[in-house]
């Protein structure tokens, strides 16, 4: 879904029970505006590598996990 439209990308979160990971701010906004599903994990790293990004999930993992457990949660901010 690399090059499918926001809106496709949200659809098939919800059809398929998952969260969004993006370092797009359209996610999280369209987050604040709806309640989930689906939830919306917000990278908030500059310019980094793939490398700098699965450092970053990995070490919050738990925040990650509480976060997803949370039926009321819409988004969660990392970096």
């Amino acid at each position: 879904m690399a090059h499918a439209e926001d809106s496709a990308v949200w659809d098939h979160a919800i059809e398929h029970d998952l969260a969004i990971v993006s370092k797009d701010a359209d996610f999280h906004e369209r987050s604040v505006l709806t309640a989930p599903p689906p939830k919306v994990i917000w990278i908030r790293l500059g310019n980094c590598t793939t490398q700098d990004i699965e450092r970053l999930v990995r070490d919050k993992a738990a925040a990650i996990q509480l976060f997803g457990e949370d039926p009321e949660a819409a988004f969660l901010a990392l970096g």
